[in-house]
């Protein structure tokens, strides 16, 4: 079993820098754990990705059902509301989810590397 992370001031940079990225996923888009850690050049820091997410809950302003794991799954559905929370705000989002994937996963898939200039 996976120990969650704190929040804390080591971490909570990274944690707004991903937040960052989060807020400007257009509305029917989503992305990737490691699309978001590979734009702020961490690429293997993913998971730390996914430490982001499940901590931001409660917090306003950040689309956390916009970001699923590289297949397209929604892996972090369980840290919503109700297991189903996050594929009904995706729909919502005007993304097609059946059985926890989204459908046409490719399409959707918005890479911070190219839709955002580093600077």
């Amino acid at each position: 079993m996976v120990k969650p992370i704190k929040l804390s001031e080591a971490n909570a940079d990274f944690f707004d820098r991903v937040y960052q990225v989060v807020r400007l996923i257009p509305r029917g888009r989503a992305t990737s754990y490691g699309a978001i850690a590979a734009y702020l050049g961490t690429k293997s820091g993913s998971r730390m990705v996914g430490w982001a997410m499940n901590a931001v809950h409660g917090q306003e302003g950040v689309p956390a059902q916009r970001v699923v794991n590289r297949n397209g799954m929604l892996t972090g559905k369980m840290h919503f509301q109700t297991p189903t929370h996050m594929a009904e705000l995706l729909r919502m989002d005007g993304v097609e989810v059946v059985d926890d994937r989204i459908v046409n996963w490719k399409e959707v898939f918005w890479d911070p590397l190219r839709e955002l200039e580093i600077g």
